[in-house]
């Protein structure tokens, strides 16, 4: 009885969360709509996605944050149009800072690089002419590094229960239920977070590997490989961008590694395509996963535009410092047009402030 009051308690929290932010946004966008905190909205804002592709059923919905369907985005480009928002590439953002338009801009980005980027993204954002980034890990294209989160969610999904050791010797994790699932997932990634990042990857695959799963496999299946990205390239719209090549937290490596993920990954890029990239995504992108230092070290490499994962737009306090971006993600979870309006507008980053 207490474990499933447990269970119910962890779903209820996750619902919870998801309602306060859903709140939140539709608080902000009353807010823009009123015309108040109009400053907020900065000169432009950078837009993050990972997966685009038609919504199927999941046996676990770990990742459903990072995938929204093709309409949504077609949705949230006529909803950014409708504002008068322009869309540029990213490698125009730090001349835009630099010569204000009086008009809003937006910028998409995607992480990566997923085959479904190319299936399903492609066609909706050249059906409205609006560039965009894919960031591309090298490791994944060669199929030399697996997608832990991806792994995780297949190996989760399908089974009862496994055992693995977080540090204190093996342990066995239930996965009878979707929360047990879901409880787990958060369990592992947290270890990637704290531990060695390639030690903890490599315990995770190696798992996997002893219940008939394939991490390289998954990327294969998932990520474009050397000629797939050759013939995106080679696409009007299409910009690709530095993501590293083993997507590992940068901010967490000593500065000599950082500084080789960065740099081998634009020569691994230029390389593929003969055009040097001039922008970069960190890997994971939050505060403990890129510092100023590794800001520094993009810049001195040659990037003009580096992105993060922290939230907010683009407004003076950014201007120097075009290799420390914020972006806004959209999130699987809030797939309505007024959610982006009120993410453009940066009231919730405001107020969160």
């Amino acid at each position: 009885m207490g474990n499933t009051k447990a269970k119910l308690l962890a779903f209820w929290r996750r619902d919870f969360r998801r309602r306060a932010v859903a709140g939140g946004l539709d608080v902000a966008g009353v807010l823009a709509r009123a015309g108040l905190m109009a400053k907020a909205r900065g000169r432009g804002a950078l837009f993050t996605l990972h997966h685009v592709r038609p919504k199927l059923p999941q046996t676990m919905a770990s990742n459903a944050h990072l995938e929204v369907t093709p309409e949504f985005l077609d949705a949230a480009i006529v909803q950014l149009k409708s504002e008068g928002y322009d869309f540029i590439p990213l490698a125009d953002v730090p001349e835009r800072m630099a010569k204000p338009s009086g008009r809003p801009f937006a910028v998409f980005t995607l992480d990566d690089g997923y085959r479904n980027n190319q299936q399903y993204a492609l066609p909706v954002f050249a059906r409205h002419s609006v560039p965009f980034t894919v960031f591309i890990a090298a490791g994944f294209a060669e199929r030399t590094h697996s997608l832990w989160w991806e792994t995780l969610a297949v190996l989760l999904g399908r089974e009862k229960h496994v055992s693995f050791d977080f540090g204190n010797g093996p342990e066995v994790i239930d996965l009878t239920s979707d929360a047990d699932k879901l409880d787990a997932f958060d369990r592992f990634a947290r270890h990637v977070r704290s531990h060695e990042e390639t030690a903890a990857v490599a315990a995770i695959d190696a798992l996997s590997r002893e219940r008939g799963i394939d991490p390289l496999k998954i990327t294969a299946d998932l990520t474009m490989g050397r000629e797939e990205l050759k013939a995106f390239a080679a696409h009007p719209l299409v910009s690709l961008g530095a993501h590293t090549i083993s997507h590992r937290a940068v901010g967490r490596l000593t500065e000599e590694d950082a500084a080789e993920e960065m740099l081998k990954s634009a020569e691994w890029l230029e390389a593929l395509t003969g055009a040097r990239p001039t922008t970069l995504a960190y890997p994971y992108g939050d505060r403990i996963s890129v510092t100023e230092r590794d800001y520094q070290i993009a810049a001195e490499l040659g990037f003009t535009a580096a992105v993060t994962t922290q939230p907010g737009t683009l407004g003076d306090q950014v201007a120097d410092r075009l290799t420390g971006l914020p972006r806004i993600s959209l999130n699987g979870f809030f797939q309505k047009p007024r959610y982006v309006s009120a993410l453009a507008s940066g009231i919730p980053f405001a107020m969160a402030r």
